[in-house]
């Protein structure tokens, strides 16, 4: 079957690296003609728009509605967002329109990508599918309500134009079926990892990394992952840091990522005197994301109690379960399913306190870290793209 998928970002986003690339080549594996059609988050630096990759064809055609240079994230005006978003809706709905496919299977629904998917079906035929991944009308930073309404009216009405949709949270299913569509022809699907990526990762590089941070005979707590408040809880973790920095003295965190409120964050590190013990490491290389996983005691996904958290399934979970590393998240969502079979501690969600004396025992507690470990291990299983590739693939059907 021909596939082709309209993404609003580029596969180097959370989303794009962590769910649409690892599933396209997996679909590519089974047999399937998989084309993304992307946008990139800095297309006037990228050399090369288009590529083939492990058998899937990778179109960028235009700009992403920010634009991400370095650590940082940086927002358009109002004129020139309406000018790159018109674009980038004008790219992907001809290139939809022009590349020979089965289905269109929009990632996320974003009004861009939905209107392209919306034409080309009207123009060619070809059925409608929907992955959606995130809240994005409550996990997004607006400049406007004028900005967050069109996002919510697509994440509501874009589902009654599908033939099947997938999901990843268990939260988003049931908004789904609370809108009226049919619980039948709605597939879940977790986040997972690229087996590939974590298996083949260079594990001698740890050391390395010791020696350049200094690491040496530090407790190492690590955050991979957006520094953006708005959708993820990095604050939080630095209080419930402060809290473990004076239990256990020789504690490091590192934090992995870029995002909008990098300098922000790195304000409260320096305001809370913790610009020693906390290392703002930015992006990484897609490469080396599970070294520094191997280089941690205990990961850590931060969390308030709100529809954010819920409608999210955290790559730091099941990236940290592939590397046989702990765990700490709250105890909201789908959090709970995902650690059913062990690999990390659960906390209340927005409790600094609680993360912290988790953490704490984590870093202190050597058998238990190792069970945690064995149990990760072991729970990684059901999270391989190779696996969850089977259970994608029935949202198509007869399609199929």
């Amino acid at each position: 079957m021909r596939i082709t998928f309209l993404l609003t970002q580029s596969l180097e986003s959370p989303s794009g690296l962590g769910r649409y690339w690892p599933l396209s080549k997996e679909l590519a594996r089974l047999g399937h003609d998989v084309t993304i059609l992307a946008l990139h988050h800095d297309l006037a630096s990228l050399k090369q728009r288009f590529t083939i990759i492990d058998g899937v064809r990778v179109h960028y055609v235009g700009q992403m509605h920010v634009l991400k240079k370095g650590n940082t994230k940086f927002y358009f005006g109002t004129p020139r967002l309406l000018w790159i978003t018109a674009l980038a809706t004008w790219n992907l709905m001809k290139a939809a329109i022009q590349i020979p496919t089965d289905v269109y299977h929009i990632c996320k629904p974003h009004p861009m990508n939905g209107i392209a998917a919306v034409v080309a079906h009207s123009l060619r035929g070809k059925p409608i599918y929907l992955d959606c991944d995130d809240y994005e009308a409550v996990s997004n930073r607006f400049g406007g309500e004028w900005q967050r309404y069109p996002v919510a009216f697509f994440e509501d009405k874009l589902p009654t134009m599908a033939k099947g949709i997938t999901v990843n949270t268990r939260f988003t299913f049931e908004r789904l079926r609370k809108l009226g569509y049919p619980i039948g022809r709605i597939v879940y699907v977790p986040n997972g990892v690229d087996r590939e990526r974590f298996s083949n990762a260079d594990k001698m590089a740890v050391s390395v990394l010791r020696q350049q941070y200094g690491l040496d005979e530090r407790k190492i707590i690590l955050y991979i992952g957006s520094l953006s408040l708005t959708s993820h809880a990095v604050d939080l973790l630095i209080e419930a840091f402060k809290i473990v920095q004076k239990l256990i003295p020789q504690a490091v965190l590192l934090l992995i990522g870029g995002g909008e409120d990098y300098n922000a964050l790195y304000e409260q590190v320096k305001d809370m005197g913790l610009d020693n013990n906390v290392c703002f490491i930015g992006r990484v290389p897609p490469s080396q994301v599970p070294i520094y996983y191997f280089l941690a005691d205990v990961s850590v996904d931060p969390v308030y109690n709100d529809m954010v958290a819920m409608a999210r399934s955290p790559l730091k979970i099941v990236e940290s379960l592939a590397c046989g590393v702990p765990v700490v998240t709250g105890n909201v969502g789908d959090r709970a399913e995902l650690l059913a079979h062990g690999g990390g501690v659960l906390v209340p969600p927005g409790d600094p306190d609680a993360l912290a004396k988790a953490l704490a025992l984590l870093l202190t507690d050597k058998v238990l870290q190792a069970r945690l470990s064995r149990e990760a291990l072991m729970a990684r299983e059901k999270y391989w793209w190779d696996t969850l590739v089977h259970d994608f693939v029935q949202v198509y059907g007869d399609n199929n």
